[in-house]
């Protein structure tokens, strides 16, 4: 689910906020890094476990209907296809899923009221009158559950609204926790009705070790790497420079020296293409810059050295 650029992410997140606190507690800080991790894979299930709320919002209404003073025939016999989408039985009998959503203590996500209004955006919607309205197929099936949460749930504005009232950590994790969703519905066995929820990291072993020694380097030599940016920037106050530009490359800095199985052009990329996004436009050719310089006196220092194969230069 997370890959190793999503990782970095996080570090960066957290070492900002742990550098504007006055509390440097390092025990403190991994904490704080690994909760936010997790807080990706809560929205993960939260996205999930909307599909099964709305469909049961949709079961709840098309039973109380039957029982109006003067039911239609709709009301009566209403279309379950929706109810009966293959994807939406695996979801919403999935125990994993419901077991996630209750140990992580997620159930105030699911607000009645939030549920019923994605559910009136959705029914009133194009995409479901028409699936409605077409032969039934399991291609049809896949399509209007991506709709659902694509459009009336990743991007509702309501349901972002809601979740950061809640939590911070969801800022930037709608895209990432969203891609996750999608890629875990696109594999549900219509023949086997399975689903399976995604792992948070690819190798979590691997992962964890590398996301908390990035953190972990960055903070031990702070004064260090500040020394190193401050001499490259000479012709810059270096309190003027953004705070998130300088985390940017003392983050870059400490994975390139301690991060010994981590390739050199890797970690000068990743930063910066996360600069581009965190940064301001013209922050991308600064880094850079700086970066160069950096690097090219750490090798004459013959402070680089990667270990592993294909990573000695």
């Amino acid at each position: 689910m997370l890959n190793r650029r999503h990782l970095r992410i996080k570090a960066l997140q957290t070492l900002y906020a742990f550098f504007q606190s006055d509390n440097r507690d390092l025990a403190a800080g991994e904490k704080e890094l690994f909760s936010g991790i997790e807080k990706v894979y809560d929205l993960y299930c939260i996205f999930l476990g909307v599909i099964a709320e709305v469909a049961g919002v949709l079961e709840t209404e098309q039973e109380q209907a039957k029982f109006k003073n003067l039911p239609t025939q709709n009301d009566l016999h209403p279309n379950r296809r929706f109810l009966n989408n293959y994807i939406i039985r695996a979801i919403r009998d999935e125990p994993v899923l419901q077991r996630e959503i209750k140990n992580r203590k997620l159930s105030w996500a699911f607000d009645p009221e939030l549920m019923r209004k994605i559910y009136r955006a959705f029914v009133s919607g194009d995409s479901y009158k028409e699936y409605l309205a077409v032969n039934p197929s399991e291609e049809k099936d896949l399509e209007i559950v991506l709709v659902l949460l694509e459009t009336y749930i990743v991007n509702f504005e309501a349901m972002e609204y809601h979740l950061e009232e809640k939590t911070i950590y969801w800022h930037d994790d709608f895209e990432v926790s969203g891609v996750a969703a999608m890629k875990s519905i696109r594999q549900i066995d219509s023949k086997k009705n399975s689903f399976k929820l995604c792992a948070l990291y690819k190798d979590e072993v691997d992962d964890v070790a590398f996301v908390k020694q990035l953190f972990r380097m960055a903070v031990l030599h702070n004064d260090e790497l500040q020394d190193m940016v401050a001499n490259k920037t000479m012709n810059w106050e270096i309190d003027r420079i953004a705070l998130m530009d300088i985390l940017l490359m003392k983050m870059a800095i400490s994975e390139c020296i301690y991060l010994e199985e981590i390739p050199l052009k890797v970690s000068m990329n990743e930063y910066i293409e996360i600069s581009k996004t965190y940064s301001t436009p013209k922050s991308r050719l600064f880094i850079n810059g700086v970066l160069d310089k950096i690097v090219a006196d750490l090798k004459i220092q013959n402070r680089i050295q990667k270990k592993g194969r294909g990573l000695i230069e």
